[in-house]
């Protein structure tokens, strides 16, 4: 067995402060991870982005969220740049054995994904969530098919059962190793499809989306007690850090949700959208004794704190600048000094970052909201009296703290990231419309400025229903070539013609599993009476008529080397437009001199 301690980080997704039995909550029943709960230390001052690939972005980097270019989670701005160093390239190069389960969001192409990233083994959904557009089509948390280590597979089960069955399988295969496995559970994320035995305790109690949103959190904390067991059994437990933690605010929105005294829930600047729950214990360290450490800490102090834990000598990474600090010497006592900080998150989620928007400055006593409002943590944990106006000196100097914080975020703001074709790192590259980016490059000095949505496409319901006006994709041509384009409305696993809808039809779902609305919402499709087809990249156009049972319109071009955008369309005679939801790129050879 190594004598470097092995790391087993279990992060979920959407669950809030709240939303755990061992916060206080009432009705949730989550003994498995309240009994992790007793033996951890537990930072209750915790803070993450808003949402989710922001929060990720900052746990695998040790950089805020902004300054990776992970400021959305679609649109193209979910994709970690590719100068980033991460968590999982450190603990390779140290001799660590990696494998990442569940939800990566952070590029679902090369040189994006997580097995381009450090990742050694890697079983993922697409996109931000199961059944998004990224994912595999007709993915619903049940018998799915994900992407392992870039090969689709299919699974039997429950897509939290899977993730979790499959780290337990590599962390008995690398026992005799250190290894560091992470499990990112998509639940609770929506849509809240479970099985019924996990949500009927909760039905009478609370509405049906929050017994089914519970429900995956009883799923989770199942599986966390069978990892556990599995530590004991292989005799892992003591020189294993287990931390768990969630990735934003609780998605669930009903009115009398229990959220442990916090305002605000997933994307909002209030602490309710950022603050989370840490838990992390390490007997061989001495961290297994119950206790609270309520000094401010955040996403990025994560990847300092492992490295530092682990004995990694720190110095030898000041290159990567990291914007967070190793908490150890809070762990051990050894030091309490030099944590008297501010911290900022956001929540931009538009095609370019705007100062202030749904910002929170963050001090161990104070919070700063939108560059306005101010709050007294400590004596007003909900935030509901803003004292802005009675401490104008504090805003002053918070506001300072934001502008120090934002010249580090914005130094890369306009520079692309583009998605890599002609790879052998990925010798077909599925494009889709997750990515888009907005067109008309809105720009805006509104913090407040609505969110652009008419080109943006999250999930495959609105492909059934054709919405999503059009974008284009940020493209790097690795090498001059003839590349084949093959754009379809449906994907290669939905046999059907572009322009084919699909009939409504209840058969097939589990109705004791799959979410009444998820059934509405992920069946049929519209008919789209497309008529032409047409492809616009490195100052290259094409257009084609589409035949009436053709899958796809197909293009070659001859395209230099060198960094462009992609742009795909689909006409009708009556003027509707749409791009390409999937476009399956491959080099065929050589560029041609002729």
């Amino acid at each position: 067995m190594s004598e470097r301690p092995n790391i087993v980080f279990v992060l979920t997704d959407d669950q809030g402060y709240g939303d755990l039995g061992c916060h206080g909550n009432p009705v949730l029943k989550t003994p498995n991870i309240d009994k992790l709960y007793s033996q951890s230390l537990r930072f209750t001052d915790f803070h993450v982005g808003p949402t989710c690939a922001p929060t990720r972005s900052g746990l695998f980097t040790g950089h805020h969220a902004n300054s990776t270019g992970v400021w959305h989670t679609v649109g193209g701005r979910s994709l970690l740049r590719g100068n980033e160093t991460t968590l999982a390239n450190v603990f390779k190069d140290n001799g660590y054995q990696t494998g990442l389960f569940g939800k990566w969001h952070l590029g679902d192409n090369y040189p994006y994904r997580p097995q381009d990233r450090g990742f050694e083994t890697t079983v993922c959904h697409g996109g931000g969530g199961i059944s998004q557009v990224a994912d595999h089509w007709g993915n619903d948390y049940f018998d799915d098919t994900y992407s392992v280590n870039g090969v689709p597979t299919a699974f039997e089960g429950c897509c939290t059962d899977v993730f979790f069955g499959l780290a337990s399988d590599y962390i008995r295969e690398h026992q005799q190793d250190p290894f560091l496995c992470v499990i990112t559970c998509n639940a609770p994320h929506d849509p809240y499809n479970v099985d019924a035995k996990y949500s009927s305790p909760y039905r009478d109690k609370v509405s049906i989306d929050r017994s089914n949103f519970y429900g995956m959190i009883s799923n989770i904390d199942e599986n966390v007690g069978k990892l556990d067991a599995l530590l004991d059994e292989l005799n892992l437990r003591e020189n294993t850090i287990v931390i768990y933690m969630t990735d934003n605010g609780t998605s669930m929105r009903d009115d009398d949700m229990y959220t442990c005294g916090l305002r605000g829930v997933k994307g909002s600047p209030y602490d309710g959208g950022h603050r989370v729950p840490f838990f992390l214990r390490w007997p061989a360290g001495q961290l297994h004794q119950p206790a609270d450490v309520d000094t401010l800490a955040a996403h990025v102090d994560f990847m300092p704190t492992l490295m530092d834990l682990c004995g990694f000598d720190l110095t030898q990474y000041q290159h990567l600048n990291l914007h967070g600090q190793s908490l150890k010497p809070l762990m051990t006592g050894e030091n309490v000094d030099g944590f008297d900080r501010a911290l900022v998150t956001d929540s931009q989620r538009l095609p370019n970052p705007v100062k202030w928007r749904y910002s929170a400055v963050m001090t161990q006593q104070w919070r700063l909201i939108n560059g306005k409002e101010l709050y007294e943590i400590h004596q007003d944990r909900g935030q509901t009296h803003d004292i802005a106006s009675e401490h104008p000196q504090v805003v002053k100097q918070l506001r300072v703290d934001y502008e120090n914080w934002w010249k580090i975020v914005s130094k890369q703001f306009d520079e692309a990231i583009p998605i890599i074709i002609g790879s052998p790192d990925e010798p077909e590259a599925l494009l889709t419309a997750h990515d888009w980016r907005d067109p008309t490059d809105p720009r805006s000095d509104d913090p407040f400025v609505m969110e652009s949505n008419e080109y943006l496409v999250y999930n495959q319901s609105q492909v059934r229903q054709g919405l999503g006006e059009n974008g284009y994709l940020e493209i790097q041509i690795q090498q001059a070539g003839v590349y084949r384009f093959e754009l379809r409305r449906w994907p290669r696993e939905e046999v059907r013609a572009l322009t084919q809808g699909i009939a409504h039809s209840d058969e097939g779902w589990r109705s004791d599993v799959i979410h009444p609305r998820h059934r509405e919402m992920y069946s049929g499709g519209v008919a789209m009476p497309f008529t032409k087809a047409g492809i616009e990249i490195a100052g290259l156009s094409q257009t084609a008529a589409i035949e009436p049972d053709s899958q796809a319109a197909v293009f070659e071009l001859n395209l230099p080397q060198g960094q462009t955008h992609l742009k795909t369309w689909f006409h009708s005679d009556t003027g509707l437009e749409r791009g390409a939801y999937y476009v399956y790129v491959r080099l065929l050879g050589e560029r041609s001199l002729a």
